[in-house]
């Protein structure tokens, strides 16, 4: 096993910013090597660069001992690298099947083959242990679906060289597993991979070896992960010290500010109930399709309720929509952020102002520039959004950052009573989690109830005062902070049947 890939001082600049500055360090034949960094270190900028789709200013890519010029996708690909990006490529309104074909589909004296590429496609699914119609649309599909459809067309490249951003942020945990087997089934097929993920048990479970990046330089490069902590790592990605991430911080809780009664809709066909105190933080947890999201987007008017109540301060609301939402202080932040949460063509001044904006217009209807310019620096400032200036395009910042504007956008609601947060920190380094966190006890603090849907059981675990447990379409129990383990709550997550499998077995 020898080094395959190498990258030479390879720094990138853009306007205002230099995303990468003289990063070097080598990827060897049959070894995962991990990328390490806060949001906007610069990782997935390499990644882009080896990908093609980002040409570096200066430095080098070597593979297989010969210099790489990359000018598009294409090169990139014929070179041997298939690269699995965080906010995932695909066409929406194509079939899974024409997804993984695109570039390359079956054809026969110039007609298209397309009973042969469904067959391939099918077969190619089922080897992978996954579970999706080849003839589906991909928005029709789930996060996590789009992003197995995302790896499993990696795989069919052939690759010798993989790299996957964040590629477990939006799976389950039986998914996550079939991923890792595939990780170790490349490893045995001698390709180079290189793995970015914030999941620290993650890069121990998988990565041989690991280089960390801050502000778009590389601190450290260790040949073997045994050669240093968690706590080491964490604190060469962050440059301080965090003890503990999630420094649970208990409070007084107020009267009950949010009840759900009954709420029922097309994709909750069962009635569920369920309340939030002010002040206080309801985690839900649950496996992936087991309706949280969909709960909550009933719960905030964003798909139509058939049946159910909804009580706010215990006085019902009358009017279920999202303007009537956010007008009387329930909020939401979406799980998928690129297609339900940021508007990409426009600033980070106005992403983080769009809702707030009604309340500072000029005489109705002119837009209040030095309002919004201070707010939107406030906020960058308080949550640390790495961005050039506050007029950048938030399509170029990291997701990190995106997701940090986003959360900006509605603490800066004057009415805030409820926030609902779907997924806050998927894909988010260790030190944008500590922070989103002390921004969560303090909006408590002040009162605000706050829903979190998670599928990472330490993190709900970690900042929860109260646990709702869901599973196939029903909350099926609940347990208090004290009381939670994670043996405990998976148990109540996991149905029954596989359950007692599991027994079984």
């Amino acid at each position: 096993m020898g080094t395959y890939l190498q990258f030479l001082s390879i720094s990138k600049q853009f306007p205002g910013v230099k995303a990468l500055d003289g990063v070097s360090f080598d990827a060897a034949e049959g070894q995962v090597h991990g990328l390490m960094g806060e949001n906007g270190a610069g990782k997935s900028t390499l990644l882009k660069i080896l990908g093609g789709q980002y040409v570096p200013s200066s430095g080098q890519i070597l593979i297989g001992g010969k210099e790489q010029h990359f000018h598009s996708a294409s090169d990139s690909i014929a070179a041997g690298v298939a690269i699995i990006h965080q906010e995932l490529q695909y066409v929406p309104d194509m079939s899974v099947a024409d997804n993984l074909m695109l570039g390359h589909f079956i054809s026969k004296f110039g007609y298209l083959r397309e009973s042969a590429a469904l067959e391939l496609v099918r077969s190619e699914l089922e080897r992978m242990g996954v579970d999706i119609d080849p003839r589906a649309k991909l928005r029709d599909l789930s996060i996590a679906q789009r992003q197995m459809v995302e790896i499993c067309k990696a795989l069919m490249r052939d690759a010798k060289i993989i790299a996957l951003d964040e590629p477990t942020s939006s799976l389950s945990n039986r998914e996550t597993e079939i991923l890792f087997r595939m990780v170790d089934d490349l490893k045995r097929k001698n390709k180079a991979l290189i793995y970015i993920s914030h999941r620290l048990d993650e890069i121990y479970r998988l990565c041989d070896s690991c280089t960390v990046f801050r502000d778009g330089r590389k601190v450290v490069s260790y040949p073997s992960l045994s050669q240093v902590s968690q706590h080491e790592l964490i604190n060469q990605m962050v440059g301080r010290e965090i003890a503990d991430i999630y420094d649970y911080q208990s409070r007084p809780l107020g009267p009950v500010v949010l009840k759900v009664e009954n709420m029922q809709g097309k994709s909750v066909p069962q009635p569920l109930s369920f309340e939030v105190r002010q002040g206080e933080i309801v985690g839900f947890f649950g496996l992936v399709g087991a309706g949280r999201s969909e709960l909550m987007k009933l719960v905030y008017g964003a798909d139509s309720m058939d049946a159910g109540k909804i009580f706010l301060d215990d006085q019902e609301l009358r009017g279920i929509g999202i303007q009537n939402s956010i007008a009387n202080g329930i909020v939401f932040c979406p799980e998928d952020r690129k297609e339900e949460g940021i508007v990409g063509g426009r600033s980070v001044s106005e992403n983080i102002n769009m809702s707030v904006r009604r309340h500072d217009r000029k005489f109705r209807f002119f837009v209040d520039d030095k309002k919004e310019a201070a707010t939107a620096d406030r906020f960058i400032k308080l949550l640390k959004i790495k961005t050039p200036s506050r007029s950048q395009e938030i399509r170029l910042l990291s997701g990190g950052n995106q997701q940090k504007a986003i959360l900006s956008r509605w603490l800066a609601e004057p009415n805030l009573k409820v926030i609902i947060m779907d997924e806050p920190t998927r894909g988010i380094d260790v030190g944008a989690k500590h922070e989103i966190y002390a921004v969560m006890y303090e909006l408590a603090r002040k009162g605000c109830g706050i829903v979190m849907v998670s599928s990472e059981l330490p993190e709900v675990l970690g900042v929860s005062d109260r646990i709702v447990v869901m599973c196939q379409g029903q909350i099926v129990g609940e347990v208090s902070h004290e009381a939670a383990n994670e043996n405990k709550v998976l148990a109540m997550a996991l149905p029954k049947s596989a359950i007692a499998s599991t027994i079984e077995n």
